[in-house]
């Protein structure tokens, strides 16, 4: 996978307390543009001390990594869920520590979306692509050569399948989320 590296990563809170550490190169890093990333966003920035999550373009950017090339090193207690309703497909997990939102779970996924500005400045992997852009904000145009596809496009749901097949179709569990976040 070109320009990503093979080596380890650490995503912390803003307070440090919570510490998560990658293994191995992510599946793809992408910024988000759905309306329930920028729902989510906002509601999640609120929370006192929160920091940000989106970018000034209504984007939210992303590490995708396999949830077995995962492990939270510190801090697993502060980790509480965050649903939008609770029928969502998908939760974001927040440290309650200093309200930093973590990363994204799909319900029954192999991988997880960690948020990138979690990453420290000088590890953070640029963006290969944005996705479901045609949620974006009014008046936002892109003025780079990224992918920018309307919807998910195919080479990011084949790199989630190509990932899927080498964990041996395995989705594990993440169980060390307690609680909830209102927000």
């Amino acid at each position: 996978m070109a320009g990503l590296s093979d080596a380890p990563r650490n995503a912390r809170c803003a307070c440090g307390a919570v510490c998560f550490r990658t293994e191995g190169a992510p599946i793809m890093t992408v910024a988000c543009y759905c309306h329930s990333c920028q729902q989510a966003a906002r509601r999640l920035e609120a929370l006192p001390g929160a920091p940000a999550m989106m970018e000034a373009d209504g984007g939210t950017p992303f590490v995708v990594q396999r949830k077995d090339r995962l492990s939270c090193v510190t801090g697993a207690g502060h980790l509480k869920e965050f649903l939008l309703t609770p029928q969502a497909p998908t939760r974001r997990v927040v440290a309650a520590c200093c309200n930093s939102a973590m990363f994204l779970e799909f319900k029954n996924g192999h991988w997880l979306s960690l948020y990138r500005n979690r990453f420290d400045k000088d590890d953070r992997p640029a963006i290969e692509m944005r996705t479901m852009t045609e949620d974006r904000p009014a008046g936002i145009d892109f003025a780079d050569d990224l992918p920018s596809p309307r919807k998910h496009a195919f080479a990011f749901m084949w790199k989630l399948l190509t990932a899927w097949v080498a964990m041996g179709f395995k989705a594990p569990r993440i169980d060390y989320v307690k609680g909830g976040v209102d927000a």
